[in-house]
């Protein structure tokens, strides 16, 4: 499982990559209490959807804001399904590192997409039954 990791603003945000057939599970955490505060899911031909969870307070996480910078460098070389889980928190965070962290995440996105190219997922295609075709 191949590991990223890009260090701004005093903090580091990594992202740790599982290959999954064809599919990609990508979970990005980083600052001093790691979590997981939203997922994103998309694929090379769909829209990037995300569920945002509540957070401690009742408000909730903002993590997507480096989950969905990823999903959409990574979006065009998927090659299946990609789910990202996110989840960074840094106590008393500062201006200079929110703003930090877009930059930080499409790093990471870069970083995927040139793993990517070098090392091409490789998975066995699946086999279904045919329309006139039932188990035994």
């Amino acid at each position: 499982m191949p590991i990223f990791s890009v260090t701004q603003e005093d903090y580091t945000i990594t992202a740790a990559v599982t290959v999954i057939g064809k599919d990609l599970l990508i979970v990005v955490t980083g600052g001093s209490d790691p979590h997981i505060g939203d997922v994103t899911t998309l694929t090379r031909e769909t829209p990037l959807q995300t569920i945002k969870y509540p957070s401690h307070d009742g408000r909730f996480h903002k993590d997507n804001f480096v989950g969905e910078r990823i999903a959409r460098v990574v979006q065009p070389v998927l090659p299946g399904s990609c789910t990202i889980t996110a989840g960074i928190h840094i106590n008393q965070i500062t201006k200079a590192q929110i703003a930090a962290s877009a930059p930080m995440g499409e790093s990471l996105g870069r970083q995927i997409v040139a793993w990517l190219r070098t090392h091409p997922v490789v998975a066995p295609v699946p086999e279904y039954y045919g329309d006139d075709e039932q188990p035994e």
